[in-house]
């Protein structure tokens, strides 16, 4: 059994605190990011648009595309409106030949209003988010059909934050729904990474590895923090981090007993005045290549061969 190590840029490239990351290049995100020895990476707004462009700026830095943030409407938009909005990407990412696409619902999510508190994100009864699935569902088939597999990312601030919402979207929806299982969301959303894995293994089509500091955590909760201060204020951090609270040697464990041969992603969005990206993410990445090696997982070092 084989995976692949990406990363999201964020840690260089942050496009919701684009300020707090304005010291730093997409392109020195790549370079430094392969570097460290990552093969792939997910698509960031400051990455050229085209695909063209697109493939010509990873293959630069003999990088693959790893997925990417799909900013989903479904909510709001009819199952036709919306494979109209979001066939661009599905396209760009079939002919690139990235994973997945990273699908959430953002027509609601309070996720990037500094002005919300995380916890009053939007909420929908377990009969609301199994409607949605059943809609989500015509997405995904389609999405499939173009070659690119839909993988739904749980995410704090959105309708699916709370490990009772990831259950009532998989039971709502069709395997073809796959799930972006991030554990980094999933702990600060009230989840139990190892319950997750031993529920919805099976649909879990794309990993996110991002550790929690529980003290931050727990101070956005009592305090009424937004997801973004809550970001800036050191929530997340990488595996491998002392401040950590994430058992990842578990996690992994599982994910080869699972027979998991996918993409295992970092992204940990951080403030870079407290933790340089390029130490952050070497940390990261050392510590899931050491994991992957005791469980049995073996890391491809090389871009695959339909993407370099």
């Amino acid at each position: 059994m084989s995976v692949q190590i990406g990363i999201s840029p964020i840690a260089w490239q942050n496009d919701d605190l684009p300020d707090l990351t304005a010291s730093y290049t997409m392109e020195q995100a790549l370079r430094e990011a392969r570097q460290i020895g990552y093969t792939g990476a997910e698509r960031g707004r400051r990455m050229p648009a085209d695909t063209a462009g697109l493939k010509r700026f990873l293959g630069s830095h003999d990088m693959a595309l790893c997925g990417g943030w799909c900013s989903g409407n479904l909510l709001a938009n009819d199952i036709e409106t919306e494979k109209a909005a979001i066939t661009e990407q599905v396209e760009q990412f079939a002919a690139l030949g990235a994973p997945c696409i990273v699908y959430a619902e953002c027509s609601n999510t309070v996720q990037g209003d500094r002005s919300t508190p995380v916890n009053a994100r939007p909420r929908l009864s377990r009969e609301e988010v199994m409607a949605y699935g059943r809609k989500l569902t015509e997405i995904a088939k389609w999405s499939a059909g173009q070659g690119v597999p839909l993988a739904y990312h749980h995410h704090m601030g959105a309708i699916i934050e709370h490990p009772d919402e990831i259950d009532w979207l998989m039971e709502g929806s069709s395997p073809e729904v796959t799930l972006l299982y991030d554990t980094g969301h999933l702990v600060f959303g009230g989840g139990d990474p190892l319950a997750t894995l031993d529920r919805w293994g099976d649909r879990v089509h794309h990993v996110h590895y991002k550790d929690v500091r529980a003290d931050v955590a727990v101070r956005a909760r009592a305090e009424d923090w937004s997801f973004l201060d809550a970001v800036i204020a050191g929530a997340f951090t990488v595996p491998g981090d002392a401040e950590g609270s994430i058992d990842f040697a578990a996690v992994t464990d599982r994910l080869a007993k699972m027979g998991y041969t996918g993409w295992i992603v970092v992204e940990a969005e951080q403030d870079p005045a407290k933790v340089t990206p390029y130490d952050a993410s070497k940390l990261g990445y050392d510590t899931i290549r050491d994991l992957c090696a005791r469980a049995g997982l073996e890391v491809k070092d090389r871009v695959p061969a339909s993407q370099g």
